[in-house]
């Protein structure tokens, strides 16, 4: 029935009225169509402005060169050419790209003094944002799984993460990442919005933006609470169920060295999986209202801007094939000097 529903409102079908929809046509009001939204979510007085442009702009920068350095290293040694560094390069491209939705368009209205932007940019900010934060989760949840393997089935490691199951499990993120972003997206595209364009908000966050719409939203509400939840939890229960069951293996025979081990290769990973998931929890499970307020912005900010900053330093520090692939790589550079 939910999906018959869907069709019906992406397609648009001109005899096929849901009572939802007779009942808006039966309404008076006016309702109008906006070709810009708002961003306040930041705003910063004038002779604070430099200060916080050039925050955002350094923790960009640090975002996109640290994952892409990651990225650089992982292509260029043959060492690292292994099912859990292929799913990290993955997510370090996953979070050039997040970081890219909202910061460029941050640091362009710090600049221009400006805080609007058009319909279409609103609309294609919130699928690429939506794409790269559930690619996101589904990466880490393979990620997951990767270290599950390696540890509880060690002998079998090799049979079992074959590079065909890599490349199936990779694409399968990025599929499911970009189906649910295009529902959402196409069923967002069916509202209209009233004349009040504030978005009190950084980006255009698909919560903000059905509480600014006057049409009937309780089919996006529906996939938000079903699918949309899904797409969260599932990944999540995955994660926690791995490492359960990593945790019994290491402690059904404890040894210092065989816990080292454990801490070792999944210490970067479970670090990461608490700040992002920590801080996704905090905006839109425990938030006090269904919007955004200081708090929510805050958490926002931690993982779109700061989270995907860290990833490289947190693998980078607490690895240490990826400490000798970096010395590796500038020893190089200095031998070519």
């Amino acid at each position: 029935m939910v999906v018959l529903i869907i069709l019906c409102r992406v397609l648009r079908f001109p005899n096929l009225l849901l009572p939802q929809d007779i009942e808006e046509h039966m309404r008076p009001e006016n309702q109008s169509s906006v070709s810009e939204f708002l961003l306040l979510g930041l705003l910063f007085p004038p002779e604070q402005q430099s200060l916080f442009f050039a925050l955002f702009l350094g923790m960009y920068l640090t975002t996109v060169l640290g994952n892409l350095l990651i990225i650089l290293l992982i292509r260029l040694n043959s060492h690292l050419h292994t099912p859990m560094y292929f799913f990290l390069s993955h997510l370090a491209f996953s979070d050039i790209s997040l970081s890219s939705v909202a910061v460029p368009k941050i640091l362009m209205n710090m600049q221009t003094q400006r805080q609007s932007i058009s319909y279409m940019g609103c609309i294609s900010q919130l699928y690429f944002f939506i794409v790269f934060g559930c690619l996101d989760n589904f990466l880490l949840a393979v990620m997951a799984y990767d270290r599950y393997v390696a540890i509880c089935h060690p002998l079998h490691y090799t049979t079992m993460m074959r590079q065909e199951l890599c490349i199936s499990l990779v694409a399968g993120s990025w599929f499911f990442s970009c189906a649910h972003a295009l529902l959402n997206t196409l069923l967002l595209v069916q509202l209209s919005f009233c004349a009040d364009n504030s978005i009190p908000h950084f980006f255009c966050d698909l919560t903000v933006l059905l509480k600014l719409s006057c049409s009937d939203i309780s089919l996006n509400e529906l996939v938000i609470f079903t699918e949309a939840a899904m797409v969260v939890i599932l990944p999540l229960i995955s994660i926690l169920g791995s490492y359960i069951c990593i945790g019994t293996t290491v402690l059904r025979v404890p040894s210092n060295k065989r816990l080292f081990k454990a801490f070792s290769t999944c210490g970067s990973h479970l670090f990461v999986v608490s700040l992002y998931y920590g801080t996704i929890s905090g905006v839109y499970f425990f938030s006090s209202s269904w919007g955004s307020n200081d708090k929510d912005i805050i958490a926002s900010v931690m993982y779109t801007v700061v989270t995907p900053m860290l990833n490289p330093l947190i693998y980078s520090l607490r690895n240490r094939d990826i400490k000798e692939a970096l010395e590796m790589f500038v020893n190089r550079a200095n031998f070519f000097k």
